[in-house]
């Protein structure tokens, strides 16, 4: 643990079109080599080819996706007399919100396809429909954290 203060928590920004937190959060996410516009072009043009595909608002679509995608419990190492024991722990909103992104980005990413917004527009529909690779990554936390309840008790 850090003895020094905590970090502050930073206000996140709207983005300009859609005026969503989501989306802004979802740029950073993407962003590579503090190349912001770019990563705002990507996420944008995924959200027109979703809307195309879904006929819905592509927003509720991405707030379904990260909604399936967010994990209830994953699991922390604990250490407890020379063993490690794989602890777990329930997740906070914000984390979880977090956890979803980040799992669907990376997931977009190793996608085969052309170009990135398509990639990143077929995974949040695939999360939207409870399928893909990062719902699956959510079900392995939980199972992970199913098969460790007996260590439930070392929690912080």
């Amino acid at each position: 643990m850090s003895r020094r203060n905590k970090a502050k928590k930073r206000l996140i920004n709207p983005d300009p079109i859609y005026s969503s937190r989501l989306v802004s959060m979802l740029t950073v996410r993407i962003l590579k080599n503090g190349k912001k516009g770019l990563a705002q072009k990507i996420i944008y043009e995924a959200l027109e080819i979703i809307q195309n595909k879904t006929s819905g608002s592509p927003l509720q679509i991405l707030e379904k996706a990260i909604r399936n995608a967010t994990p209830l419990v994953e699991v922390k190492s604990r250490r407890v007399g020379g063993s490690t024991y794989q602890v777990p722990i329930e997740v906070r909103a914000y984390r979880g919100t977090n956890l979803a992104l980040r799992w669907i980005t990376k997931f977009a990413n190793e996608r085969s396809g052309k170009n990135m917004a398509f990639k990143l527009a077929n995974e949040i529909i695939d999360a939207s429909n409870e399928n893909g690779n990062s719902i699956r990554k959510r079900e392995e936390t939980h199972r992970m954290a199913e098969a460790n309840k007996a260590f439930a008790h070392y929690r912080y």
